[in-house]
């Protein structure tokens, strides 16, 4: 009997990481309703991040990724922050964009989002907003980001702004509520 319960945990434990390591389909299921995206592939960063993507990213993308974590992590220490800075307590989907470049022509890879707070702003593009990034889910640390082909240096940026409103949510629970809604005002970075 109790080789049978050992075989049925270790199946279950293969059957978990083999589709969606560390995520629930809860949290698969909101990355795709924001993005309209199917995430395919699964893996990890150097360092340890998950990544879910719609499409293999490179490992210049992934030590990006990487890059913005470790930025996040050292200017949270600098601000006594010690919750959440590991890698592995991120999960970063990376959506097909759906622009690359802004009003100016600039290369700016970003996701169409629900306007919500911004209808009505000059962010408003008729019912949606153009996002580098968006907070999907607090427990786990689990955002959006757009895919990249060039200026990796974005990628890192946009990986700590979004985890700078983790970092808050896990450590400093009223300036993010101070900080989280961009509509009123603020951007980032929010830590220095």
């Amino acid at each position: 009997m109790r080789l049978k319960l050992l075989s049925i945990a270790i199946f279950t434990t293969l059957l978990l990481v083999g589709s969606t390591p560390a995520q629930s389909r809860a949290l698969l299921n909101r990355a795709q309703s924001v993005t309209g995206d199917t995430f395919t592939v699964s893996v990890k960063t150097p360092k340890g991040a998950n990544i879910y993507a719609v499409s293999k990213p490179s490992s210049a993308m992934l030590k990006s990724v990487d890059k913005g974590l470790t930025d996040l992590f050292a200017v949270a220490r600098k601000n006594n922050y010690r919750s959440r800075l590991n890698y592995s307590d991120y999960s970063i989907f990376i959506a097909r964009s759906d622009r690359t470049k802004d009003s100016q022509g600039n290369y700016s890879p970003d996701i169409a989002v629900g306007a919500a707070q911004y209808a009505g702003s000059i962010y408003d593009q008729g019912g949606f907003i153009y996002a580098a990034g968006m907070v999907i889910a607090y427990t786990p640390c689990a955002f959006v980001i757009a895919e990249h082909t060039k200026d990796l240096n974005r990628v890192s940026d946009v990986v700590r702004y979004e985890g700078e409103h983790l970092v808050l949510y896990h450590n400093d629970r009223q300036r993010y509520l101070d900080t989280a809604d961009h509509s009123k005002g603020g951007g980032h970075p929010i830590l220095q």
